[in-house]
């Protein structure tokens, strides 16, 4: 197989794949304050909320200044409760995540001290 027709079958299969989805967070190590959120992408969330960090661009004012106090190494990206590919062809990933959002949101309610929203 040749390098291009390789790449191409990548390519093919990556679209096809099942993603990453679930519930995920962005946590401070030392206080254990989290930003809870939900994604049909989880990879794609938490690598845009690393870069936005990075950046000094973060809509959450909290989060980014204690980034900026502490640095990368106090936080941790991690994936909460991932969602699982269902084999009924009907089944509703978007309520799923609501239910599940829902859930973390119960125990870790906004404007709480362990929530970053």
């Amino acid at each position: 197989m040749t390098d291009r027709a390789r790449r191409k079958a990548l390519t093919a299969a990556y679209k096809l794949a099942f993603p990453p989805m679930g519930i995920y967070a962005v946590r401070h190590l030392a206080t254990g304050r989290m930003l809870v959120d939900r994604s049909i992408n989880t990879t794609a969330a938490l690598n845009r909320h690393r870069a936005e960090l990075r950046l000094g661009l973060h809509r959450i004012r909290a989060l980014q200044q204690e980034w900026n106090e502490q640095g990368e190494a106090a936080f941790v990206f991690e994936v909460l409760e991932p969602v699982e590919e269902q084999a009924d062809p009907a089944f509703d990933y978007d309520a799923e995540l609501a239910r599940r959002l829902q859930r973390w949101r119960e125990r870790m309610p906004p404007g709480s001290e362990a929530s970053y929203l």
